[in-house]
């Protein structure tokens, strides 16, 4: 194996000490295959410490979307900003917290040109899972909004993250529509071998008003060969079936695109993760942040994994888990009726700022009072 395998491989392995994984093995001997995982509590050193309400915006790490007049060249930037949200996630195999129902995370970015761009997400449902969020940028008059259900079930070897759901981006100058789905998350070598987290099937763009689809396919590598984290997609043109380009590569490291033109076919590198810079979330310090927010709720167990402390890390977060039981046990016996914060029951956001102002600054200040006000 050459180096350079050697070491993206590395990205993508783990193996576990033998405590760790005698603790998986006595958790997998009470499940059977095909089972919904979602009640299942796992253990906390395969947790990333950070909630999955705060993981979405893994697809916010390049959201500085080209407004292109072209609109082939339009809908190539979206696909780029759709497949450079993949390549941001821990070494190993690791999953986000849970969120609780109410758990929320919200932030700010500052882009290129003095540009404000917002983000908020909420747990909507507990059972089954549903984490609904939303994106503005009124500068550019651009809006993101969808959700997404992560469904676990045990394979056998292997644990699979089913992501139903689905994300819309409007783009207001041109009443364009965008519907993207997601592909499904693995994890495996549970029981033997290595620990591995991949991605497979495919997933799809599309914009019906510009008759453009873009599906992709996530590989898994092969029992006897092959590599990790290999893509191959086409743009196409629906309702002729023609190819306008085709993307393939590695998402965590490099994908090309080859485009046929006038003067033949071109190749170039159509994203490397290596060279383009990533867009910090900027956050509120978690002293000012309210009990239900992502990073506050889960400090005490970020803590503890930070600092290797795994029985204190398992304490920290069934004392989350327990309130939850506790919070729907109260409800119950009240006849309370729980209701998102910042979504509809539809799981739409309660706020469409590009739709309610005339300029991006009167937007700006709408959203900020929307998204950061105390409750």
């Amino acid at each position: 194996m050459s180096k350079a395998k050697e070491l993206e491989n590395q990205n993508n392995e783990e193996i576990l000490d033998e405590e760790p994984r005698n603790i998986i093995l006595s958790m997998i001997s009470q499940l059977t295959t095909n089972m919904d995982l979602s009640k299942v509590t796992l253990p906390t050193f395969v947790l990333e410490p950070r909630s999955f309400t705060e993981r979405i915006t893994d697809f916010m790490t390049h959201p500085d979307i080209l407004i292109e007049q072209d609109p082939i060249e339009r809908f190539i930037h979206i696909v780029k900003y759709y497949m450079s949200g993949w390549h941001i996630h821990p070494r190993g195999v690791k999953k986000p917290y849970n969120p609780i129902l109410g758990e929320f995370f919200r932030c700010r970015y500052d882009l290129p040109g003095n540009v404000k761009a917002y983000f908020i997400s909420e747990q909507v449902s507990h059972h089954p899972p549903m984490t609904a969020f939303a994106y503005y940028c009124p500068e550019k008059n651009t809006f993101i909004e969808g959700d997404l259900r992560p469904k676990g079930k045990f394979l056998g070897n292997s644990v699979g993250v089913f992501l139903s759901g689905s994300t819309r981006i409007y783009l207001k100058d041109f009443d364009e529509e965008y519907i993207v789905t997601y592909p499904n998350m693995y994890a495996r070598g549970i029981l033997f071998g290595k620990m591995v987290l991949e991605i497979g099937e495919k997933a799809t763009i599309t914009c019906a008003k510009n008759d453009l689809l873009f599906r992709i396919e996530f590989k898994t590598k092969g029992f006897f060969g092959g590599s990790y984290n290999q893509v191959s997609g086409k743009i196409k043109n629906i309702s002729e079936n023609e190819i306008l380009a085709e993307i393939s590569g590695n998402w965590e490291k490099v994908m090309k695109m080859k485009r046929k033109t006038s003067k033949g076919a071109t190749e170039s590198v159509f994203f490397d993760s290596e060279a383009e810079k990533i867009t910090p979330l900027i956050v509120a310090d978690i002293e000012e942040q309210e009990d239900n927010e992502s990073r506050r709720l889960w400090r005490h167990a970020t803590k503890a994994i930070a600092g290797k402390d795994l029985n204190l890390a398992t304490e920290e977060k069934t004392k989350i888990e327990e309130q939850q039981r506790n919070d729907v046990k109260e409800r119950a016996e009240k006849n309370e009726t729980w209701t998102p914060r910042f979504f509809e029951l539809g799981h739409d956001s309660k706020y469409h700022p590009l739709l309610s102002s005339e300029t991006a600054e009167a937007s700006n200040k709408q959203i900020e009072e929307f998204i950061f006000s105390k409750k």
